[in-house]
């Protein structure tokens, strides 16, 4: 279940009142979180949650109101890197908030020494809130009917590594990829493995390269999605249909499902997340 579908500050952004910003601090129904997604194993009532964002309170009631039985326990976190809005939302674990027990979280190595050596997030892990779990690159981890997988890919690594992930159901597999830098950047062609999916959730910070008034798009250099659509071009319609595009930037159209980029998505055969889209695995 997709929990959110905004770059990490979420829509609106924090200080943004230019129009396409106004106009969702004058409507709630229009905000959108950051960008997590939650797996539900029904056969052992557990819930995996993807990213833990600023948002994750708001995130996990979205979660309750769809599964409400009180069976149903968030049984582990994963992590994929250390940018705000992918685990911040930790602190709501924390003895002022949640206070859980050893809750389960799931973190690369740097990641993990991250999370160990600083304030507040070591306190987590002092007061036993949350118990850390070491990844490696590759290697699949099995929880019930659930199979992860992290795979490394590059991005700006200033505190940890970034993964997207591999999610494996008992019949369909996901893949996540919230954050990367250009597609050539890695030595995985994105377009061999999105065959061997069922679903691909793929970085689509910026739609174009004017979005960004006064910066270069270079320091952040997500890749865009008109950059995407033309390295998929040629994929079939069927696999044109996984690729479901996420991770969006308080600046890109595609927040609006009625803009001319949003119906240029679809009718290129692509997908554009939604909080609340429900996809079997």
């Amino acid at each position: 279940m997709v929990l959110g579908i905004a770059q990490d500050a979420g829509y609106p952004q924090t200080l943004c009142y230019r129009p396409h910003c106004m106009t969702a601090w004058q409507d709630k129904s229009l905000r959108k979180m950051a960008t997590s997604l939650a797996v539900v194993d029904h056969v052992h009532k557990a819930q995996y949650l993807f990213e833990a964002t600023p948002d994750l309170p708001q995130q996990l009631y979205l979660l309750q109101q769809e599964w409400s039985n009180p069976d149903y326990q968030l049984q582990a976190v994963f992590l994929t890197h250390a940018h705000m809005g992918h685990y911040t939302g930790l602190m709501h674990f924390g003895r002022e908030s949640a206070s859980t027990k050893q809750l389960p979280v799931y973190a690369m190595p740097q990641m993990r020494s991250f999370l160990e050596n600083n304030g507040p997030w070591s306190q987590l892990v002092k007061l036993n809130n949350i118990e850390l779990k070491g990844l490696q690159n590759k290697r699949e981890v099995v929880l019930g009917n659930v199979r992860v997988t992290p795979v490394l890919v590059p991005h700006r690594d200033e505190f940890s590594e970034t993964v997207g992930y591999l999610i494996k159901g008992k019949t369909k597999t996901a893949l996540f990829i919230p954050d990367i830098d250009k597609w050539e950047k890695w030595d995985t062609a994105i377009e061999d493995l999105i065959p061997q999916v069922d679903y691909a959730l793929l970085d689509a910070t910026f739609y174009s390269a004017d979005e960004l008034k006064g910066r270069t798009m270079a320091e952040v250099p997500h890749p865009l999605v008109v950059e995407s659509m033309d390295r998929f071009r040629d994929l079939p319609p069927e696999q044109k249909r996984k690729v479901i595009f996420i991770h969006l930037n308080h600046t890109n159209p595609l927040l609006d499902s009625s803009s001319p980029e949003s119906l240029a998505v679809t009718d290129a055969g692509f997908r554009v997340a939604s909080e609340g889209l429900v996809l079997p695995l």
